[in-house]
């Protein structure tokens, strides 16, 4: 239990970033259709965390997106402060608008984009594509910050070759530009995780630059995020994929009580009742396949549960599957299999 006393004492050291301080450096780490507003209020049951990222949202298209009528651009009063905003997009004065919009809105903070190496959002000249084009992506955190005053992070990677000296020269110019906290993920951005990431990296990134930095990349368990902590000297720690396996993981690691057997099963659905709250037939269907591709690593017959789920054709159907399995207690893994999300 020593590890887990250490590493709740060291998250709970409060953290400045910009102008505001935050009281947990545990955080939900920026990702595509998964940090959504149903999912936000699963972790909200759980908390443990300091800050949320939302899912991301184009810079075009905020400005004619209602709070009250988007699926992407949208969150709970509650939420407000502590919820990061994450946007994509390659061109400055879209996203300086999208910016100012969400500081308008009263949130916590941006997150600009530059990890993500999905093909359709590279062949837009956004995410992870404009670590291609360094000088873009520094023009456009310049504009974001003469926009606006709250917190300005961004999500990058190693970028398209494996070199450290590459981010340790992108951290510094985000830094130059205006950036107030880093999320670094150190893996290159055509890696769709068939290698390790390098935790080194982000110990020389850290290094070389003042502001605060939040190391992401395969935490599974409290021991991980101990030893990111340790070895890489980062500030926080961003939890993805892992937060979406486990939504309880990051109380877990801030000293709350441990999940009991039946945890399962009450996240399962949950997080189905929560997405029909916020979320249209269709797109409840669509996302919860989403989520069951990460959840079903937890279970021994990780497959099998995937299959259920992924086959349902209605949300009826989807939810006498979720019953049917759980009905049978099934056996679950202490490591989650993350080859599953390969």
């Amino acid at each position: 239990m020593q590890t887990e006393s250490d590493l709740t004492r060291r998250l709970s050291r409060p953290l400045t970033i910009g102008r505001t301080e935050i009281t947990n450096r545990l955080v939900l780490a920026p990702m595509t259709f998964l940090g959504h507003i149903a999912f936000r209020e699963l972790l909200a049951g759980y908390g443990g965390y300091g800050l949320l990222f939302s899912e991301m949202c184009s810079a075009r298209r905020i400005p004619n997106e209602l709070s009250s009528g988007s699926a992407y651009f949208c969150w709970r009063e509650s939420e407000r402060g502590n919820l990061v905003v994450q946007i994509f997009g390659a061109e400055p004065k879209a996203m300086a608008t999208a910016a100012r919009i969400i500081q308008d809105s009263g949130l916590f903070g941006v997150d600009l984009n530059f990890g993500c190496s999905v093909a359709t959002i590279c062949k837009q000249q956004s995410g992870a594509a404009l670590l291609k084009t360094p000088d873009q992506a520094m023009r456009i955190v310049e504009a974001v910050r003469r926009a606006v005053t709250i917190p300005l992070f961004v999500k990058f990677r190693t970028g398209w070759e494996d070199d450290p000296a590459i981010p340790v020269d992108l951290a510094r110019r985000f830094e130059s530009a205006g950036a107030d906290a880093l999320t670094f993920h150190p893996r290159v951005a055509p890696d769709r995780r068939s290698r390790p990431p390098r935790w080194d990296y982000i110990r020389q990134v850290k290094a070389a630059v003042s502001i605060p930095v939040f190391g992401n990349g395969d935490v599974f368990d409290e021991a991980d995020c101990l030893r990111m902590l340790q070895t890489t000297a980062c500030d926080g720690v961003a939890i993805g994929r892992m937060a979406i396996a486990r939504p309880w993981l990051m109380a877990g690691m801030n000293g709350r009580i441990p999940p009991d057997g039946n945890i399962y099963r009450e996240t399962a659905m949950t997080l189905l009742n929560l997405m029909q709250h916020h979320f249209d037939p269709r797109r409840v269907l669509r996302r919860y396949k989403k989520f069951a591709l990460y959840y079903s690593a937890n279970f021994k017959f990780a497959h099998s549960f995937y299959t259920r789920i992924n086959n349902a054709p209605d949300l009826e159907s989807l939810k006498n599957e979720l019953e049917r399995f759980f009905s049978h207690r099934p056996e679950t893994v202490t490591r989650p299999n993350m080859n599953f999300f390969l």
